[in-house]
């Protein structure tokens, strides 16, 4: 029996929603808008009293200025870059992120990616399915051990730990950089701290980014920072699409600064046609087309984690809505 409140899904998810309503019954009507874009939520969310929204969409300064009596907006997700933080908490609303739902997935993920590259998996696969070159190892020679090898990782939350244990668990030498994690926790999980961008971004065969997009991070990967990695060096980005800028990425492959990039995430979901990194990876003639991979931002999903993250994010409009304590708020 449903309560009094209502909850609108904005994106992403629609019918059947049984995670969502069997958290919140007795509590709130559940709907789901499956908006396209922001503009889509004008005259449907102004009497909500709580938000869940996705990755799909934005949610500005003007939607929050119509958002007259809700109580809390649930970014179903870990990045929260899509909501106006500070016209939420100019309103008084408190968003809430779900920041654990996936995140063995999503290290499984980047892992996977890591490894398909370097060990020439992806390559070989695609160079052979293509019917370029003979039927032998040495189309993707040189191939380096894993083991003993530098795998860098840019931020060191619970993504880039579960990502650190499971490259360290293949025998390779996990550094990171991470400005804003204190000093003793690179002890506690056993890896080595880089002081600087430049420090890791020099010693690393796999690169693997799992920081949010902040102003700092845009772009934090471009030509000018591609340039300090060694020769052959791999890229994997399961994070935030504009933490690369992927324009760099296809002259990268070509000149052999990067052996092997994949990607989860793109500059802009889904891509454009003419997206140059496209373009090149859909060029048989282009390096990029068998030594890029790219995947649909998809790291996060997993039966399981799916269900985990519709249920979190319902958990935390209930709990709005009953006056209790939030969790995981990141606009305080």
């Amino acid at each position: 029996m449903s309560g009094r409140h209502r909850v609108l899904i904005t994106d992403f998810v629609g019918e059947p929603l049984a995670p969502e309503r069997a958290v919140l019954d007795g509590v709130a009507e559940v709907t789901a808008l499956q908006a396209s874009g922001e503009a889509d939520l004008a005259g449907q969310v102004e009497a909500a009293d709580a938000l869940m929204v996705y990755h799909e969409i934005a949610i500005g300064a003007g939607t929050i200025a119509r958002l007259g009596r809700c109580r809390v907006i649930s970014r179903c997700g870990v990045g929260y870059d899509n909501v106006d933080l500070t016209a939420a908490r100019a309103r008084g609303i408190p968003v809430c992120n779900v920041p654990d739902y996936g995140t063995g997935d999503v290290a499984d993920a980047a892992i996977g990616l890591a490894v398909g590259l370097a060990r020439g998996a992806f390559f070989l696969n695609s160079r052979l399915r293509s019917g370029r070159g003979t039927w032998t190892y040495r189309q993707a020679a040189p191939l380096r051990r894993l083991q003993g090898a530098v795998f860098a990782i840019v931020g060191l939350g619970r993504i880039g730990t579960a990502a650190a244990l499971r490259a360290r668990a293949l025998g390779m030498d996990v550094v990171f950089h991470d400005p804003y994690k204190p000093d003793g926790y690179d002890k506690a999980v056993g890896v080595r701290r880089a002081e600087t961008l430049e420090e890791l971004l020099a010693q690393a065969f796999v690169l693997s980014l799992h920081c949010p997009l902040t102003e700092e991070t845009h772009h934090l990967i471009r030509a000018e920072t591609l340039e300090q990695m060694p020769m052959g060096s791999y890229l994997v980005n399961t994070a935030r699409g504009q933490v690369v800028d992927t324009a760099a990425i296809p002259a990268a492959i070509a000149g052999g600064r990067l052996a092997g990039v994949g990607l989860d995430v793109l500059e802009v979901e889904p891509a454009r046609e003419e997206d140059p990194l496209l373009v090149a990876w859909r060029d048989p003639d282009h390096p990029a087309h068998h030594r890029l991979v790219i995947t649909p931002h998809t790291a996060f999903y997993s039966e399981q984690s799916f269900d985990d993250l519709r249920r979190k994010g319902a958990e935390t409009c209930r709990r709005a809505l009953l006056g209790q304590p939030l969790r995981n708020v990141v606009n305080a």
